[in-house]
């Protein structure tokens, strides 16, 4: 996934107050080598009934460990709340540090077994990382079964039959629209294109749709006539020059490009429906905080269809990753791998995580419930709707590369062929 999908959401919106988890997250307990299991099974062994989440106690000495995170300003309050809650139920002390490049970060301090014990991310580093060795198999010292979670989510997180980390969420990119100019949700692409030209006055400041021109937010339309990115069961694996994708690519500008910003990159494009000058935005569960900290009025429904076509955006899982550094068995690996374990299996916290950002539970004893939000409904249709970013290490070199492509395209520079047909020669010689 393009390294700014999250990071970039930083420079837009300050920080909310979101309420503080400490005196609302309750913890199961659970006796050591155990598993959590799936199902609506609250009370544990405690008969604590506030929340499911395993314990983080252990036989040996307690420890610290350092969490890394990349979050829109937001989003931040909630994270840091989660902190405190575990450290205060548990002998063990995490501490949590917001990192602007995550990629840049990770892979400058990994390799040496440096910097954090664990970081969150979406899980299309998991290939990657395992083979470079800045992650690491922990599946023999986890207290969580994987029946715990959605069998997507379970197979997210590993590669080759090692376990890297554990889900909490998922994530995509569907269609949001601004209530106070669009009565409805549209249908179909046309319906959408036609509110879009309603709205769209850019000469006195307002826009017909917020659309980061990326290959993550992209994905929908260059997979949605039979195209694909990256495909290691296809020959060729490489399709985004195949006439497939580049009609996606093709019906993306003719429908969208008019009605949007002129500039195709996030800030601009994102800042642009949170001052409720857009009748529409494609985004993620990730930029809710921000429309609600701006005070947006809005609602979320699925993507649009398009004609002779169906949308297949690229979805993600959003995990806690095990580094290098947990291969060392001593107390502040013990602390990271029990506050993952919390983490993810906490059902308050993942229900708090749904209300305030929207984002989608993977635990399979919340997946359908009632009790979730409205807004992450149609994050959840869309998920189906998608495709999992692939987890094989190639697919890292076709991210910048098709970036490029698609800015050269949106801005004219060349034609949607011609810009992807460039974008495959430089990936396969990046590849070589």
């Amino acid at each position: 996934m393009p390294t700014n999908r999250r990071t970039v959401l930083k420079q837009i919106g300050g920080a909310s107050a979101v309420a503080a988890l400490a005196g609302c997250i309750g913890v199961q307990q659970q006796g050591s080598g155990g598993s959590t299991q799936s199902g609506d099974n609250r009370s544990g062994s405690s008969g604590n009934t506030s929340g499911t989440g395993t314990t983080s106690g252990s036989a040996g000495p307690s420890g610290s460990a350092k969490v890394w995170y990349s979050l829109p300003k937001p989003e931040i309050p909630l994270r840091k709340s989660a902190i405190e809650a575990f450290n205060a139920q548990s002998e063990h002390t995490i501490s949590g540090a917001d990192i602007s490049d995550m990629q840049k970060k990770t892979t400058s301090a990994l390799p040496a077994g440096q910097g954090a014990k664990t970081f969150e991310w979406a899980h299309d580093w998991v290939g990657d990382y395992f083979q470079r060795g800045f992650v690491v198999d922990q599946s023999d010292k986890l207290d969580v079964s994987l029946d715990t979670f959605t069998s997507a989510a379970a197979g997210a997180v590993q590669f080759e039959g090692n376990v890297v980390g554990l889900p909490h969420s998922a994530e995509t990119v569907t269609l949001i629209y601004n209530t106070d100019m669009v009565d409805e949700a549209p249908k179909t692409v046309a319906d959408m294109v036609s509110a879009m030209k309603e709205h769209h006055d850019p000469s006195n400041g307002t826009y017909g749709l917020s659309y980061p021109f990326d290959p993550y937010y992209t994905s929908a339309w260059l997979q949605a006539f039979g195209g694909y990115y990256f495909d290691p069961e296809k020959d060729p694996m490489l399709g985004i020059n195949r006439k497939k994708a580049v009609r996606g690519l093709e019906f993306a500008l003719e429908n969208f490009k008019p009605y949007m910003p002129t500039d195709p990159k996030y800030e601009p494009q994102a800042a642009a429906f949170a001052a409720g000058n857009a009748a529409f935005a494609f985004n993620g569960p990730w930029y809710l905080a921000t429309l609600n900290e701006k005070g947006v009025n809005y609602e979320v429904t699925t993507l649009p269809k398009p004609e002779g076509g169906d949308p297949n955006p690229y979805t993600g899982i959003t995990m806690w990753y095990f580094t290098k550094g947990m291969k060392k068995d001593n107390a502040a690996t013990e602390a990271a791998r029990r506050f993952i374990e919390w983490y993810v299996t906490n059902e308050d916290h993942i229900m708090k995580l749904a209300e305030e950002q929207g984002a989608i539970p993977v635990l399979s004893s919340l997946v359908g419930s009632d009790e979730l939000p409205k807004q992450v409904k149609p994050f959840s249709q869309t998920v189906k709707q998608g495709t999992p970013m692939p987890t094989h290490p190639k697919m890292n070199k076709v991210w910048p590369t098709m970036k490029t492509a698609l800015i050269k395209a949106f801005n004219g520079n060349a034609s949607p062929k011609a810009a992807l047909d460039q974008a495959a020669k430089t990936i396969h010689s990046n590849w070589e």
